[in-house]
């Protein structure tokens, strides 16, 4: 009988033990209730790197650049990088939140577990007990907050073991008073290890993220360097005398910094070698008619013409992937990559020049790469990333013909994402600011899991600062039916010239039709723009219930498996994008911002399904 008591009791203390630990993991987080849905500010996200996440994790994790990740104290402090996040009042919750996108890098265990134990409390939870697929890229949201006017920003911080209020309060410079009032604490003494709490903040957090060293100062490297086994050997050895401490050290940086001017040297000699044909004389021409010295950072790799020739089986006709103004695009493996090659003639400097000028300068994951180029006395070349499923116009216009399976609507709201994020770098993020002035969607390319970049930038121009009215007057120049209404009449290349081509994208998104549309009449027939076609529809649809007047004018592709609230909302931002005064289109930045919660609530729609339907992909179709 004493056994039959002691098993249950056990088993019942083990029970209480695994809820009190639920409990404590489950502590939850407050959000910020709001009521402003137009209200969008600048907050923080406080973040403990694990030892795998470097930069670049981190990166992926809160959809932020470089620039957006500044880490706690001069030599990584305790540990914490903040992360820098537009925070907006989510319609619907009435909530702070921030969106982002997580991807799946185990094929192990549910999602739930795998974003609750990557986040540390910081991300709303998706409701779900689904099995991670790997590569799966979930779409969530984290807490955020909007100060209400008495401090410049709001962190969210989970709550560590051993933090107080006056610890707090200490460490981010701010008074004890201030956090109490945020969070509406009444007892600073009753906070709890493993909740998330908002620090009001006059200043940004933390200082730049060190760079050159992918992972924060607090947190192992990968791999062990020279540098990593002489600290092991001192930690190993902390008996040692401090002289020899001292001079091992000395030679490990002496040996680092020898092996980084080698490594300079090398790879400057690498990339200054001169294409040749064959000809001596070519790489001085070259070299003056190229002018390297214009590129203002890391050259890129410079091929032979051999090299060009080879990898495209002598520029075959089948390994043609397009054709376009300004030469012919070829498919070729390059020293073991897969790579795209423009072919142009050598009278197609300057656009060859535009190119490398922008692609040198500019990197961010959803701009197609530029890998090198190549040059001759008559023909120029420049190598790309290669994008294994093509244009985004193929994928839209006649799928079926090309060999193409019809896009999802996720996947649909996903690519227009991608390429949304890819125009606002070159806006607003990079050094120097950039118009494409060709944005398309023959432009827009697709890798090998529907990730779309922005290709062809032989148009691009350097813009002015906000305060020069960010406009440059040129030569019109672009495609019909992606043109701007005030760049078609006086030439003035702007940032809203790109919003207003961007928003016809959206309206072939959701249309499947050209941007230009040819009227099948008995005398005349005409091209009319998409653009008139869509506004017209638009009109007699007042909100997403009284869609009938659109119907015509949805891709019959997707078989009416889309969200009509979503696909609404998508088609009245394009609406404002092509809005004939560039003063009332969004930026590409408020841009951004729509389709996220666009592509937050599709997925939500989907995770209605419950694997149902045919369009039902598990997160987010096409990863």
């Amino acid at each position: 009988m004493k056994i039959e008591f002691r098993a249950p009791g056990f088993l019942l203390l083990l029970l209480v033990v695994v809820l009190l630990l639920q409990i404590r993991s489950m502590v939850s987080t407050t959000p910020i209730n709001c009521t402003d849905t137009t209200r969008l500010c600048t907050s923080f996200l406080a973040f403990k790197p694990k030892a795998n996440q470097t930069l670049a994790v981190i990166k992926s994790m809160f959809d932020v650049l470089p620039g957006d990740v500044t880490v706690e104290g001069s030599d990584g402090g305790r540990g914490h990088v903040f992360v820098r996040k537009n925070c907006s009042c989510a319609e619907g919750i009435k909530q702070y939140v921030t969106n982002t996108t997580f991807t799946v890098r185990s094929g192990q265990g549910l999602v739930y577990d795998l974003v609750a134990g990557a986040y540390d409390g910081l991300a709303m939870l998706p409701n779900t007990s689904r099995v991670a697929r790997y590569g799966a890229v979930v779409s969530l949201r984290l807490f955020c907050g909007c100060s209400s006017g008495l401090w410049n920003y709001l962190m969210s911080y989970v709550l560590e073991d051993g933090d107080t209020v006056e610890s707090l309060a200490s460490r981010f410079g701010v008074s004890m008073d201030s956090i109490e009032r945020v969070n509406g604490i009444e007892n600073p003494d009753n906070v709890t290890a493993g909740s998330l709490y908002y620090i009001p903040l006059d200043s940004v957090p933390g200082n730049p993220y060190p760079l050159k060293a992918d992972v924060p100062h607090s947190t192992p490297a990968p791999a062990p360097s020279i540098g990593d086994l002489a600290e092991n050997q001192v930690n190993h050895k902390a008996h040692a005398p401090y002289i020899w401490i001292v001079g091992s050290l000395g030679l490990v940086l002496a040996l680092i910094v020898i092996s980084i001017v080698i490594y300079v040297s090398l790879r400057s000699s690498r990339c200054f070698n001169k294409a040749r044909r064959g000809h001596p004389k070519d790489s001085e021409s070259q070299k003056s008619s190229l002018g390297t010295d214009v590129f203002e950072m890391e050259k890129p790799v410079v091929f032979t013409y051999e090299d060009i020739f080879s990898s495209t089986d002598g520029f075959s006709d089948s390994n043609v992937l397009g054709n376009g103004t300004y030469g012919s695009v070829y498919y070729g493996l390059l020293r073991d990559q897969e790579v795209a090659i423009k072919r142009m003639t050598a009278t197609k400097t300057k656009e060859f020049m535009a190119e490398m000028k922008v692609l040198c300068k500019v990197h961010h994951t959803n701009l197609v790469e530029l890998i090198g180029y190549a040059a001759t006395d008559d023909e120029l070349f420049l190598i790309y990333e290669y994008a294994q499923k093509g244009s985004l116009r193929s994928h839209l216009h006649d799928p079926q013909s090309k060999g193409h399976t019809s896009l999802s609507w996720i996947m649909r709201v996903q690519i227009a994402l991608d390429a949304a994020r890819g125009l606002e770098y070159i806006h607003e993020h990079t050094k120097t600011h950039y118009v494409h002035r060709d944005i398309k969607t023959s432009n827009i390319l697709l890798d090998s899991t529907f990730r779309a970049k922005i290709s062809d930038f032989g148009l691009a121009k350097l813009i002015g600062k906000p305060t020069d009215g960010e406009s440059t007057t040129t030569k019109v120049v672009g495609t019909f039916g992606y043109l701007a209404p005030e760049y078609l009449s006086d030439g003035r290349a702007t940032a809203k010239s790109d919003v207003y081509a961007f928003g016809v994208v959206l309206f072939e998104i959701i249309s499947g039709k050209e941007a230009t549309i040819r009227t099948e009449g008995l005398k005349n027939p005409e091209r009319r723009s998409l653009v008139s076609i869509m506004l017209a529809a638009l009109k007699n649809c007042p909100d997403s219930l009284s869609m009938s007047s659109m119907k015509d004018y949805i891709d019959p592709n997707m078989m009416d498996l889309y969200p009509h609230d979503c696909l609404f909302k998508m088609a009245v931002l394009a609406k404002s994008c092509v809005e004939d005064d560039p003063m009332l289109r969004p930026d590409m930045k408020q841009v951004v911002i729509s389709l996220s919660q666009i592509l937050l609530s599709s997925v939500e729609w989907e995770a209605t399904l419950a694997g149902t339907s045919q369009v039902f992909s598990g997160l987010v179709q096409g990863r």
